[in-house]
């Protein structure tokens, strides 16, 4: 390269430079400005301040230049918004990044891995990789899965957009020195999650320890909120509030004092910590924290005056997308009219299923839940967010089916949405708050490969006995803990949960499928107090398919297993009332592709 070349390149990077720097310096100011405006707003309303100094820092500014300047900003797009990094965590298999805004669809990115920095010369060292994928987070943030860092490199990991450059110079080696310094807090021990419920925040948390099935003293916790990014330093810490309710994952908190006195909405947006309280005279030792209040009030109402659904489902999954439309058109009929979709990483297209199944008219959301072995505090949060929005809400997996049976031909045949009919008997109830059913668990039937009209026409034998009952419950009556096992919840003080008898209605648990599909349980388990089956331990547990050890062997006699009894009651019923007269075909085998083309 000769020496004009050079010059001209160097008067380029330095103009690109140049408008960074403004942008960055104008973005800073700007959030300066609103930071300053609402700590003094705080500050001198309340009377719940911290007992720590409450000092003001932008701690996680540096940490954004790096993500600033490898962008379109110097590769001559110019129109690709920034991907500024909120937080990160570490998780078993990959590294999250949280983002604070939104990225393209499918859009490519690569995580870039800087070398743990003990050497000078080791400034510049960086790997790029491939993020594993990019999704949508709440309902203006994004989420990007890093491979885990190599060895002697940080987990301070940033991103850019294939083909950006990262400019050189001195405050730029500063910005990926303080991202070294940062401690990424794994995933063993962090606050993750943190909800608005009224004049409360309820904070999710791994490391707690908490046992499973009961409720702890909430004297013993704490809640710290924070308007910097950085709650490992106490100085950071701006009010302190005291725990109302705390249960396995789940811990209660009041607000402060001067946001529950103004506007509770303010909250939302403001990093929330929770310490234990170990001496009353020591200062607490509180967890990390990637969590921000998040008002599910403020996103996704029905309009005004159309009041509650009367039936919503809650459900969490994984890789599950292939049954999803056989369980939602199945259970709209029976009159569920709400939906949803906990995502628990899942990669065989759920987006696209969810689509489609709005696209009928089937009123479902799909909520990212990017957190692992986390189910029961999931369901948490879905009980918060439904409260909103629905009278009844139940907790059922995709491959449980409530049915109505016919004894004799003497009972009637369930008609549409006879489900909601049932709820909706209690709905005024001064004492229900929860319908339980109990389930059925089918076997492999005899098949080998997964069934093509789905589960309910393909599984027809199962075991005599039922197992564990499955509930709808009221959201607005459950405990302040939310303490919920095995998909039922602890009520408030003052209601109960009623039986449905086994001959008026049941669920048709597909719980041993096809070798190929039933195998995906050994990958891992969703909930927190159920043992891997990978795991050596536990091995009696009710949750362990009976005489399986701890690997994925097919047994030579699986497709005849778990099988006592052939009930083929929901098989007649759903071809006698779903199937198309002139194909066969049920509306789960039917692809919309066709109504989306005549509606083009």
């Amino acid at each position: 390269m000769d020496a004009d070349q050079r010059r001209k390149r160097k008067r380029a990077n330095h103009g690109g430079t140049t408008s960074a720097l403004k942008l960055i310096l104008s973005f800073r100011s700007l959030t300066l400005g609103i930071i300053l405006f609402l700590f003094t707003l705080f500050y001198f309303s309340g009377s719940d301040r911290s007992p720590f100094r409450p000092v003001l820092r932008v701690s996680g500014f540096t940490r954004v230049l790096p993500v600033l300047l490898t962008q379109d900003y110097f590769g001559g797009g110019g129109k690709s918004l920034p991907l500024v990094i909120e937080s990160r965590v570490l998780l078993p298999d990959h590294l999250l990044l949280v983002l604070s805004n939104r990225v393209r669809r499918g859009e490519s990115l690569e995580c870039v891995y800087y070398h743990q920095l003990g050497d000078a010369d080791l400034l510049d060292e960086m790997l790029v990789k491939l993020a594993i994928s990019a999704d949508d987070y709440q309902e203006s943030k994004s989420i990007v899965r890093c491979e885990l860092p190599p060895v002697n490199y940080s987990a301070a990991v940033d991103l850019r957009r294939p083909g950006g450059e990262v400019v050189e110079g001195n405050w730029m080696a500063s910005s990926r020195r303080a991202a070294n310094q940062t401690a990424v807090p794994d995933w063993g021990k962090v606050v993750y999650e943190a909800i608005l419920d009224w004049n409360t925040v309820v904070v999710l948390a791994k490391g707690l320890n908490l046992k499973p099935r009961r409720e702890v003293d909430p004297a013993e916790f704490r809640c710290h909120f924070s308007l910097s990014n950085n709650l490992s330093r106490e100085e950071s810490f701006v009010f302190t509030t005291e725990a109302t309710a705390a249960a396995q994952e789940v811990v209660r908190c009041l607000l402060p004092r001067s946001i529950r006195k103004n506007n509770t909405a303010l909250a939302e947006g403001i990093r929330v910590t929770v310490s234990r309280v170990e001496d009353s005279s020591a200062s607490p030792a509180a967890l990390p924290s990637v969590a921000k209040v998040y008002n599910p009030k403020s996103h996704g109402m029905r309009g005004e005056g159309e009041g509650k659904y009367e039936l919503c489902a809650c459900t969490m999954l994984w890789n599950q997308a292939s049954v999803l439309k056989e369980w939602v058109m199945y259970h709209s009929w029976l009159g569920v009219e709400r939906w949803f979709i906990y995502d628990n990483n899942s990669d065989d297209g759920l987006q696209d299923v969810a689509d489609e199944l709005n696209s009928r008219n089937h009123n479902v959301s799909r909520h990212v839940w990017p957190w692992i072995k986390a189910q029961e505090a999931g369901f948490s949060h879905c009980a918060l967010r439904a409260k909103y929005e629905c009278k009844w809400v139940g907790f059922f997996d995709v491959d449980e089916f409530f049915y109505f049976p016919r004894h004799g031909g003497q009972t009637p045949l369930p008609g549409q949405n006879s489900l909601r009919a049932m709820v909706s008997n209690y709905t005024d109830s001064p004492t229900i708050a929860e319908v339980r059913t109990m389930c059925h668990s089918f076997g492999p039937s005899g098949l080998t490969e997964p069934p093509k009209q789905g589960v309910t026409v393909g599984y027809t034998c199962r075991l005599q006995a039922p197992e564990r009952h499955k509930s709808f419950v009221r959201p607005d009556l459950l405990d302040m803990t939310l303490l919920n096992i095995v998909h039922h919840f602890k009520l408030r003080e003052g209601y109960k949960s009623t039986n449905v008898a086994e001959g008026t209605a049941v669920i048709n648990h597909y719980k041993y499928q096809v070798w190929d599909t039933f195998k995906a349980k050994f990958l891992r388990r969703v909930s927190t107090y159920v043992t891997n089956w990978q795991d050596d331990h536990n091995k009696g547990s009710k949750d362990r398919a009976p005489g399986l050890g701890t690997e994925a062997v097919e047994p030579p006699d699986w497709r005849l297993r778990f099988c006592e009894v052939w009930d083929t009651g929901l098989k007649d019923f759903v071809l006698g009332s779903f199937a198309d007269v002139g194909t066969g075909l049920l509306p789960w085998e039917r692809s919309s592709s066709s109504s989306a083309r005549r509606r083009r």
